[in-house]
């Protein structure tokens, strides 16, 4: 890249599309302005999809939903949880075996495990955007984050 650039941008328009699972939908980062887009993978606009290719170097593509990174966190969360009963109940669910719910369904009966499962996402995310942005020479004010 060559040169590093300060923009302000909304944290909160950056995690909501590194959350992102829709494969319809892929997100962009104007470097020069910060601001964050969507469009559909199909938009039928071809200038621009032009402007963006002859401009790669100002619009950054957003990385995917990281489906593996979020098996390994659950996988992560699940060893390190103490109750063996609640313990055993969610590798049953991490397993594919159901017979007792979704992960997030089960979770809803234990509401202190689930802020951690959510602070612990919240954790990897950011770490992953910070990262994202650290070698496409993006840095944020401290007050951005």
């Amino acid at each position: 890249m060559g040169f590093m650039r300060d923009v302000e941008i909304v944290w909160d328009d950056l995690l909501d599309a590194f959350e992102n699972v829709d494969p319809e939908t892929v997100y962009f980062l104007d470097r020069e302005t910060g601001e964050i887009f969507s469009v559909p993978i199909d938009y039928e606009d071809d200038d621009f999809w032009e402007e963006i290719e002859m401009n790669e170097e100002r619009y950054l593509q957003i990385p995917d939903f990281d489906y593996d990174q979020e098996r390994q966190l659950l996988y992560e969360f699940i060893k390190g949880m103490t109750n063996p009963v609640l313990k055993n109940i969610l590798e049953r669910s991490f397993m594919g075996k159901r017979p007792l719910g979704r992960l997030d369904d089960i979770l809803s009966f234990y509401p202190e495990e689930k802020e951690r499962l959510v602070a612990l996402k919240d954790e990897q995310t950011a770490a992953r955007i910070r990262t994202w942005l650290e070698i496409n020479d993006i840095f944020l004010s401290d007050e951005t984050s």
